[in-house]
């Protein structure tokens, strides 16, 4: 079931069980059966004394009682009560399986909440579905950035299954709606993950994206994660244009303990290429990642050295790169996939590495994108952690998006 379903329907139960309950009788109100308190005594008053010839005695005012100076063993006393720590907060109940922070269910949250976030009011407890649903429904599709035409697309798709009666209720509405989501994903996902081990010589990737996408920090995960599943990695620092973009390969590269080619000052990313392909064969690496410079999709001049280097790189190695990935930035929404489809243009890419959606509400960008350019999604960045770019896996990421609990 649906976690925003079953909140709401446990929210209406409770409600109604608070209504059965009969209220308890104010503190005005006799109870019934209870024998009524007996009346009071008369206070007596005594008379007015009248033979002080009509002189009224000054009232005396009471004594007040002066608070005694603590002794020092009191000193000591109230110190060790303050001194004394707060008890320890009662035992917190963990946290529901998926549910702790590190999860992709936690990191989802933002985008969750843009879909989810008030769906129980308008769809539970109605019967039927109607077109305040589905325009609803739509509207939280667009804003998640799942882009017009995907959401269109999957809107007709509900209608449909909902003028063949195959739906009719919310439950079984967002149940179809989780199944051609996962369905979208997984058509242009590869059947098997790659296997970057090729015989005889390094599996080359090329990573390409924008500045300030996440490209050269997600080189530094990659790294991280085929050293720690046993591959022999080389890093190249192919990106000569930005300052300070090779240095920091090269502290990604001491973190993890992996070779870098390439130093600061050369000016030829196709060279630095071309040498990074060489030495990692010649060492025996499993794993080349070449980091290119960051650019915009409109830099035409740019964009045409990429295509260079990689035609260079095929000089190197004929059946290199292996893969061409784009670094995206998911806070970006449908300028991704704007970026997407000119870099797709100029370098035949094989796939995406999505970035820092943990931090946004446009995580459908990933939809619009499959969609319309059939591109895969290896990894995706959930965190600064190296362990936090995960590889991409559609049925959990469309769990984590509608807050679906699978029975």
């Amino acid at each position: 079931m649906f976690g925003f379903l079953r909140r709401k329907k446990r929210k209406t139960e409770n409600d109604d069980v608070r209504e059965d309950v009969p209220a308890r009788p104010s503190g005005d109100e006799t109870a019934p059966n209870q024998p009524e308190s007996a009346p009071e005594a008369p206070v007596e008053v005594s008379e007015p004394d009248h033979s002080g010839e009509g002189e009224v005695p000054a009232a005396t005012p009471p004594a007040q009682s002066t608070p005694a100076e603590p002794t020092p063993d009191e000193h000591d006393q109230q110190r060790q009560e303050t001194d004394t720590p707060a008890p320890a907060p009662a035992e917190t109940r963990p946290a529901p399986a998926g549910e702790d922070s590190g999860s992709l269910f936690s990191r989802l949250a933002k985008t969750r909440s843009g879909l989810t976030e008030g769906l129980g009011d308008l769809f539970l407890g109605k019967k039927k579905i109607d077109d305040d649903m589905l325009e609803e429904l739509e509207t939280r599709l667009i804003m998640a950035d799942v882009g017009q035409q995907t959401t269109m697309a999957l809107i007709d798709e509900l209608t449909d299954e909902i003028s063949r009666k195959h739906v009719d209720d919310p439950e079984r509405l967002f149940e179809t709606l989780h199944r051609l989501m996962v369905e979208r994903l997984e058509a242009v996902q590869p059947p098997v993950p790659p296997t970057r081990r090729q015989d005889g010589r390094p599996h080359v990737m090329v990573v390409c994206g924008i500045n300030g996408g996440g490209k050269t920090t997600s080189i530094g995960k990659l790294a991280h994660r085929f050293k720690a599943e046993g591959h022999d990695v080389t890093l190249a620092a192919a990106d000569t244009f930005r300052a300070a973009a090779v240095e920091q390969l090269i502290a990604w590269g001491e973190r993890n303990d992996v070779r870098v080619i390439g130093e600061p000052g050369r000016g030829d990313p196709a060279s630095v290429a071309f040498d990074a392909v060489s030495s990692a064969r010649a060492r025996g690496s499993d794993v080349l990642i070449v980091d290119t410079a960051g650019r915009l999709h409109t830099q035409s001049g740019l964009m045409d050295e990429l295509g260079k280097l990689i035609r260079v790189i095929g000089k190197a190695e004929p059946e290199a790169p292996d893969e061409v990935l784009l670094v995206i930035d998911a806070s970006i929404g449908q300028n991704a996939l704007t970026q997407a489809r000119q870099f797709n243009q100029a370098v035949r890419l094989t796939g995406l590495i999505v970035t820092k959606l943990d931090g946004t509400a446009k995580g459908g960008i990933v939809f619009a994108i499959a969609e319309e350019l059939g591109l895969p999604i290896h990894f995706i960045g959930v965190g600064e952690k190296p362990e936090d770019l995960r590889p991409f896996e559609p049925r959990a990421f469309v769990d984590a998006l509608l807050d679906h609990q699978p029975d």
